[in-house]
């Protein structure tokens, strides 16, 4: 029996099966996102002449804080693992929106741990609530801090949220790493403190879930504050608290936290903040109206 060529090419060739599929897909988008960032767009020298447009591979390499070899073979297709904290890394590396996040994790076969803009939790009937509760201010929160929800009153509060991505509006992470989330807390100090010591005791029936772990590694990786506050190994229970803000458009102001839970264990809550004096009363509507006007005047 003879063997024509392309029966023989045939066998030399390796079936393509969906997980090469999507390594090659995966390989290809993340050279074409490297290559349309402009070094100067992370604060990274141009240097001499480029072969290529945007960024090198051990560019990304260092900013994901990854291996350059093993960020080399993920771009040439290798059969390699992909940990959800690297693909995170590298989203925020390569400053993907939101779609592209998704389309990167889907090609890795992963499911993103971030919170995503529309919670399950967060029914049309409590975005209303929220809306009702203004002009305080209110937002949805589950037990890592991640920011599901707000009314427009909070949105103002700490800093404009709008323009904190999704991704990153988590109180743990704004409060150890946003200058202006940092500069509203009158007591900061105190309230990184309490906010490591809940966050640890919560963390205790997540050990082992990727999301908390990959949340943990980026605050010990990015503040050095949290990193001396969590190895105090501090654990408190939530309770409401008199919290005082310094506000960049009305001042400051005092309130009182208050935690609504919306199920029976310590999961998802909805967090108000009531005035506690006159003053701060009618320095929350100057705000809430701030924001009304801003909401209205603002593109979409």
């Amino acid at each position: 029996m003879t063997t024509t060529a392309q029966e023989k090419v045939a066998q030399a060739a390796p079936r393509d099966t969906g997980s090469e599929i999507r390594r090659h897909e995966l390989a290809a988008f993340l050279r074409s996102r490297r290559e349309r960032i402009a070094p100067e767009q992370v604060e990274l020298p141009r240097g001499r002449r480029r072969r290529t447009p945007g960024l090198r591979r051990e560019e990304v390499a260092q900013l994901s804080s990854v291996g350059v070899t093993w960020y080399t073979w993920l771009e040439q297709a290798r059969d390699i693992q992909v940990s959800v904290q690297v693909l995170d890394a590298l989203a925020r590396a390569l400053q993907l929106d939101p779609t592209e996040r998704a389309h990167l994790f889907r090609l890795a076969g992963a499911v993103d741990p971030t919170p995503a803009q529309d919670c399950p939790a967060v029914t049309p009937a409590l975005r209303a609530l929220l809306e009702q509760v203004e002009p305080y201010p209110a937002c949805v929160q589950n037990s890592r801090y991640d920011i599901l929800a707000h009314n427009r009153t909070y949105g103002l509060l700490l800093c404009d949220l709008e323009r904190v991505p999704p991704e990153d509006r988590n109180c743990l992470v704004l409060s150890f790493t946003h200058d202006e989330w940092r500069s509203s807390i009158v007591h900061l100090e105190e309230a990184q403190r309490v906010m490591a010591a809940r966050f640890r005791a919560s963390m205790a029936g997540h050990l082992g879930e990727p999301v908390w772990k990959m949340l943990l590694k980026r605050l010990r990786a990015q503040s050095a504050e949290f990193r001396e506050v969590w190895d105090r190994h501090e654990v408190v229970a939530h309770r409401g608290k008199r919290k005082e803000f310094l506000n960049r458009y009305v001042g400051r102001v005092r309130v009182d936290h208050t935690d609504l839970w919306l199920g029976p264990g310590a999961g998802p809550r909805m967090v108000t903040y009531v005035p506690c004096d006159e003053e701060s009363r009618q320095r929350l509507e100057q705000l809430h109206a701030l924001a009304v006007e801003r909401a209205s005047t603002s593109p979409g």
